[in-house]
């Protein structure tokens, strides 16, 4: 037998092949029982709030590669911001021991050098540059750059909490991917307004309560906007999904040297042989890691993407308000009750809209983010953390404010 018949070339990738990979892939059905966030900061220097930190300053400095003492994992934007991710936990309050304290260790040795971990949605001064050089933001940033500037600023100058919370599993009911992809959706709008935390553009107050979900909203609409357009979730979760991925635009063809970054195609049209090179299932895969809707399937978990940033030790406040209503079915359905007004006629993008720029003063939008921070306060069954949630519903839920607002009136 000669080596050359031991190789036999892949099939040609199909678009139904494809849609199921893609099904298969990104909703992997799993028991709701853990919580996970990646808290980004911007990294400022005290003596010069326009200088940029390279990453492997950062890591000296830090005096570790990627990972901490209690086992977050270090990584880094394209411009610089700095991510801890936390491992799945078992609760919020887990979740919290664990990550906090790597938090804390990085901003003292940070501190200590004179530089800043800034708990912000969007960097208030600095005009955006890339400090990562690799193909991939290379790619990124040109694609971006097809429709703007946008994606500079999103790339460069944004900040958030992501929290992660287990999928689901093939049922009806709370603990189904059905309904937890229907909630995830529907909760985006009270997250972006209430945890709103960039108003600040080039050192001035911007129209926007959250100039974060402003800039992400401008970047490539094919990756960026909600995987549903409408009230709740129409259909089949994967279905969706499987379709908004194959829709989207290829980032890069991937390959020795410099990335091609094409113009206007989608995966649907790369396998429809709109391109010399075939794609292969690794170009699937690497697609799927290039979107970035508000809500994204992960396999065994959903990312809640929606969220600025919060200063310190509050990253904690979203990870356990959303902690409560994916955790508990009474909750979660005071929750959807208290949402379905605020949805009804709406549509994503018109409630995307005034979360960002209103947030919490738009009247349906305080109405549903008081009777979802009431529902999560009552089923949070961590006393610390319950007091987390009490003290910024007091501060700003039940004012109906924000930190944005307190930002804009410093600023004045």
């Amino acid at each position: 037998m000669s080596d050359a018949s031991l190789f036999v070339a892949a099939p040609p990738l199909t678009v139904e092949a494809a849609f199921d990979h893609i099904a298969a892939q990104s909703f992997r059905p799993t028991v709701p029982a853990r919580i996970g966030a990646e808290v980004e900061s911007l990294v400022t220097s005290a003596a010069d709030r326009r200088r940029r930190l390279d990453p492997e300053s950062l890591k000296a400095v830090l005096a570790v590669r990627d990972a901490l003492p209690r086992r977050s994992r270090l990584s880094f934007e394209p411009g610089g911001a700095l991510e801890l991710s936390s491992r799945p936990a078992a609760s919020a309050g887990e979740c919290f021991a664990e990550l906090e304290p790597d938090r804390r260790r990085v901003a003292s040795a940070l501190a200590a050098e004179g530089y800043e971990l800034l708990g912000l949605g969007l960097d208030p001064i600095r005009l955006p540059r890339r400090v990562l050089r690799t193909p991939r933001y290379q790619a990124m940033e040109e694609l971006f750059d097809q429709d703007g500037r946008a994606g500079r600023w999103m790339m460069s100058n944004t900040a958030s909490v992501q929290v992660c919370v287990d999928i689901g599993l093939d049922v009806d009911g709370p603990q189904g991917i059905a309904d937890r992809w229907d909630l995830a959706h529907r909760l985006a709008p009270v997250l972006i307004a209430a945890f709103a935390n960039s108003p600040l553009r080039r050192g001035e107050p911007s129209m926007w309560r959250s100039t974060r979900q402003h800039v992400w909203a401008a970047i490539d609409r094919t990756r960026s906007r909600p995987v549903v357009a409408g009230h709740g979730a129409q259909g089949d979760p994967r279905e969706s999904w499987a379709r908004y991925a194959l829709d989207a635009r290829v980032m890069a063809v991937r390959g020795p040297g410099r990335w091609t970054v094409p113009r206007g195609l989608t995966f649907r049209d790369w396998i429809n042989g709109d391109y010399h090179q075939a794609p292969t299932l690794d170009d699937l895969d690497y697609h799927l890691s290039t979107l970035f809707p508000p809500v994204r399937p992960r396999g065994s978990y959903l990312e809640l993407r929606m969220i600025d940033a919060q200063p310190g030790p509050d990253w904690i406040a979203p990870v356990a308000f959303a902690a409560a209503l994916f955790d508990d079915p009474l909750a979660a359905q005071r929750a959807r009750a208290a949402l379905e007004p605020l949805w009804h006629r709406a549509t994503a993008a018109d409630l995307y809209l005034r979360a960002a720029t209103a947030a919490l003063h738009d009247d349906a939008l305080h109405r549903a983010a008081t009777a979802c921070f009431t529902a999560a306060l009552a089923a949070q069954p961590d006393p610390a953390l319950a007091a987390v949630l009490e003290r910024f519903t007091d501060a700003y839920v039940a004012r109906g404010r924000t930190r944005a607002d307190d930002l804009v009136a410093q600023a004045a």
